[in-house]
């Protein structure tokens, strides 16, 4: 049975500005529960990375309920759970981790879930035959599985390292099956956005501390949709050029929202509000009108 009180924190680095705290607790309130968030900043404690273990063996004896986990600690957790939800095994990354009442700490990934959902909301008619992803990180592998799981037709995984395209590629391949991925080079772009449907960009180029466009603009066209996964700031160089040539876009708040509100319901065993989780974002970010 659900209880009432609730522990729970985010372990990583710089996590200052999250605003996952704010999220979890403002839905904890509608909900009439007693919810403490609490952020445990590796930069703060001048922790390694490698810390994550003793951070959360710490978190469990102190009696939390669980933990969010984000850079750069995703892959490093995986050693200190006693086991893994399907989709972050096949993800290989871990993003939440819930303490069961036995005391298991068990990994489990919203990125994935979060763009899934957010997607789905945003861009719902949006064709999927051939999609052209940028980025092969932890953030790439994550909205990789998420739009193949939607059913996409094909994702080209295009990274400035060729090794890191290719290592997602071949794990989206022996996941989802032969054809539904492959690799490619930034400087295949040209001829790949002439045939593909839409654009997910999970690169960090667009952030407040790395401004610009991930490719020419002249490669843009209003056939293409574009997804973003940077949600700070929430109106990226990307975007606005997309929607200036009149491509349908779907921008980052979405994914952090929905990947907040599948972590609360892990956490709590309680159905949040995903609708009122997305107008916190908005009121939050100063933002003036919500996703469709």
């Amino acid at each position: 049975m659900p209880k009432d009180s609730y522990l729970v924190g985010l372990i990583g680095s710089g996590i200052g500005p999250s605003l996952t705290p704010a999220l979890h607790e403002r839905e904890a309130d509608r909900q009439g529960l007693r919810y403490l968030y609490r952020l445990i900043d590796l930069d703060v404690l001048g922790a390694a990375p490698e810390a994550v273990g003793e951070l959360l063996r710490a978190a469990r004896d102190l009696g939390f309920d669980g933990l969010n986990i984000t850079h750069p600690c995703k892959q490093l957790v995986l050693g200190h759970l006693d086991a893994l939800a399907p989709g972050a095994e096949a993800l290989g990354a871990v993003n939440t981790v819930v303490f069961e009442d036995d005391g298991r700490a068990v990994g489990h990934n919203t990125d994935a879930t979060g763009f899934a959902a957010s997607f789905a909301r945003g861009l719902p008619d949006a064709p999927l035959e051939r999609i052209v992803q940028l980025g092969a990180g932890g953030a790439g592998a994550a909205v990789a599985h998420a739009t193949l799981t939607l059913g996409a037709g094909r994702v080209t995984v295009v990274d400035a390292l060729p090794e890191r395209a290719a290592a997602l590629a071949d794990a989206l391949t022996r996941h989802f099956g032969p054809g539904r991925a492959a690799p490619a080079a930034p400087g295949d772009l040209p001829g790949l956005l002439t045939r593909a449907d839409g654009i997910v960009h999970a690169t960090p180029t667009g952030m407040a501390a790395h401004p610009g466009l991930p490719l020419p603009a002249a490669l843009l066209h209003p056939g293409l949709w574009v997804a973003e996964v940077v949600y700070r700031p929430l109106e990226t160089e990307l975007l606005r050029t997309a929607r200036a040539l009149g491509c349908a876009t779907l921008d980052g708040g979405g994914m952090a929202v929905f990947q907040a509100v599948d972590a609360f319901r892990l956490f709590t065993g309680r159905e949040p509000d995903g609708t009122a989780m997305l107008a916190d974002f908005h009121e939050l970010t100063g933002a003036v009108t919500a996703p469709r």
